[in-house]
């Protein structure tokens, strides 16, 4: 279930949601800094959801299931990009949209809050959660801390906790320091090739 409370209730903008956590924990389901890839197989896909959350024991993952998770995880990542200032890619939009229709969910109104519950279980109800929370990051104001790692070899998903949320990197230490000395190294090359 995501759970959609007010911004002012929320808790700080800088300490990540269970909703970004479910996000980024989708989108970093890459094989990323030596893990494996979690969407290599139906196997390895239904393993994640049951590990994760978004889907009980008994869920079954088809063929269709995981082309369509290793889509929605790609037009994700290129939002996340975005928030990390990529250029925006239509087609990621676009797609994301597409999976809000096929993968609708409906709202339960409380006293003191709402949620949005997917319509359908398994697999198709997993990427409806995903949806949730990005949905719910939205409503909240920090959907644009969750970002992707602007460092080619990495794209690690992150929460930038910066105040300013000018972060472009996972880590400034490693991925900035590789992104600064290859922009440096192409400077040099151009400077001694006139």
């Amino acid at each position: 279930m995501t759970t959609v409370t007010s911004a002012a209730t929320s808790g700080s903008p800088l300490t990540p949601s269970p909703a970004a956590e479910l996000v980024l924990a989708f989108v970093n389901t890459r094989a990323l800094r030596g893990e494996r890839e979690r969407l290599a197989d139906t196997e390895s896909f239904r393993a994640w959801l049951v590990t994760t959350g978004p889907a009980d024991s008994g869920v079954r993952v088809t063929a269709a299931d995981l082309a369509a998770a290793r889509e929605l995880r790609e037009a994700l990542i290129g939002v996340l990009l975005s928030h990390a200032g990529a250029p925006v890619r239509d087609e990621d939009i676009d797609r994301l949209r597409r999976f809000g229709e096929l993968h609708p969910v409906r709202p339960v109104v409380g006293a003191f809050d709402a949620a949005l519950h997917p319509t359908a279980g398994g697999a198709a109800g997993a990427f409806a959660r995903v949806l949730a929370a990005a949905a719910e990051l939205a409503m909240r104001g920090t959907w644009s801390r969750v970002k992707a790692c602007r460092n080619p070899p990495c794209g690690l998903g992150y929460y930038d906790r910066s105040r300013n949320q000018a972060a472009v990197y996972c880590d400034a230490r490693t991925c900035g320091a590789q992104m600064a000395t290859r922009a440096y190294r192409a400077r040099t090359k151009a400077d001694s090739n006139p």
